[in-house]
């Protein structure tokens, strides 16, 4: 089915530095990944995406030579004869620009003052019955900000920015928004809608392309609770272990999985059989999904993966804490490096990782019941504000999550 088609209306766009900008750029690169026509329209700017149309009207930046002569003005309470040439040449401008357009996101050209006859050619097409939706998208608003409230003047042109029109839709970024915006406007909370701006994770991360691959293959960044074992797969790694935690949490209704980085040593036929016991494991425990064995995720099924450093390292940023059941170490490396990465670490008891680790680590008895092991991981992670913040982030704020949770319902609802 055909996408419908969305504008992105602002003063500038990337490569235009600024937290909009910033939010422009991601609307796009996600409408655009998920089959949106996409077009921005703005003052400045340059095209970011070889799927994305750029469309510039010179006369809508905000610190264009004539615009900026007329703002000044205007928050004097003086309306130049250049404001009305300006709306009709930016309002013949849009038509131009936005025909074939089915919805208009409109960022803070609704509720600034930084270019109103911008402001007013969206009217003036409002008022005309021009078929686009338009979308206000409020992050600020100057009939609110102290620092911009000064100069805001009774009437027309400033009224605009605090009139309600129905043919609006209107989003706000917060929760306080909604309620500083419902006030100005004089209309319920509840018709407002909160849409935050969202993070991208490989980007904050900084993963690299093979990390980025294997991230969204297993869709990694999803996971309410993610454990780590980086090791090749030998009996005295005591992976076993790991299997029926994982089986005991997602029990209890824990999103749980577990990484295991390495491969079996095909040197030791025995390793080899012992990876396949686990394998087996995993299809009695019907955690087949939930533990994943990275080896087994390269490009060609016949030749086992062999994970970088620098993916490894990946995955320690990506993961919730470190899951270290050895039998026996020599000293316990990956201790180090979940510090250096601030994961929780929850090891067995013995006597190198409490060299390495000293009393920074959660340690458990060899023999202990998975139950109980399971029961120390929720206990810490409960506790654990740096990983509850996390898991409120992933959940509500990464721009997957807004786009597919509230992004496209509104598109979905307007067309």
């Amino acid at each position: 089915m055909t996408k419908p088609s969305v504008s992105i209306l602002h003063y500038t766009a990337p490569p235009v530095i600024g937290g909009v900008e910033a939010t422009i750029r991601d609307h796009a690169r996600l409408l655009v990944r998920r089959g949106y026509p996409v077009v921005i329209i703005a003052g400045r700017g340059e095209s970011w995406h070889p799927r994305l149309e750029m469309r510039l009207i010179p006369e809508a930046d905000s610190v264009h030579p004539d615009v900026l002569r007329v703002t000044r003005a205007l928050e004097q309470g003086i309306v130049l004869p250049a404001f009305n040439d300006l709306q009709d040449n930016l309002r013949t401008r849009l038509r131009h620009v936005l025909e074939g357009t089915e919805i208009c996101f409109v960022h803070n050209v609704l509720s600034l003052h930084f270019n109103l006859p911008l402001t007013a050619a969206i009217y003036d097409l409002i008022d005309e019955g021009w078929p686009t939706r338009f979308v206000a998208w409020n992050h600020d608003l100057s009939w609110t900000d102290p620092a911009q409230r000064s100069k805001m003047h009774p009437g027309f042109p400033w009224d605009l920015l605090r009139q309600p029109r129905e043919e609006l839709t209107y989003i706000v970024v917060s929760e306080d928004r909604r309620r500083e915006l419902a006030r100005l406007l004089r209309i319920p909370d509840d018709s407002i809608r909160v849409i935050p701006p969202g993070v991208s994770l490989s980007a904050f991360f900084r993963l690299t392309s093979a990390s980025r691959d294997l991230v969204e293959e297993l869709s990694l960044l999803d996971l309410e609770l993610l454990l780590l074992l980086p090791a090749r797969i030998t009996r005295l790694k005591n992976i076993e272990l790991g299997i029926e935690v994982i089986c005991v949490l997602r029990e209890r209704g824990i999103d749980a999985w577990l990484i295991v980085t390495g491969p079996s040593d095909s040197h030791y036929p025995g390793e080899v059989a012992y990876a396949e016991e686990l394998k087996e494991l995993c299809r009695e425990r019907e955690v087949e999904e939930e533990v994943i064995f990275m080896y087994e995720h390269g490009p060609d099924p016949s030749t086992p993966l062999l994970l970088s450093d620098q993916v490894v390292n990946d995955l320690y940023q990506i993961a919730d804490a470190l899951f270290f059941p050895s039998r026996s170490e020599g000293f316990g490396i990956p201790m180090l490096e979940a510090g250096l990465a601030r994961l929780p670490v929850f090891c067995s008891n013995i006597p190198p990782f409490h060299e390495s680790a000293r009393e920074h680590a959660h340690f458990f008895e060899l023999d202990a019941d998975p139950s109980a092991i399971a029961d120390l991981i929720m206990e810490v992670m409960k506790e654990d504000l740096t990983y509850g913040l996390r898991q409120r982030v992933l959940q509500r704020y990464t721009w997957r999550g807004v786009m597919r949770e509230l992004i496209e319902p509104l598109i979905d609802e307007l067309t």
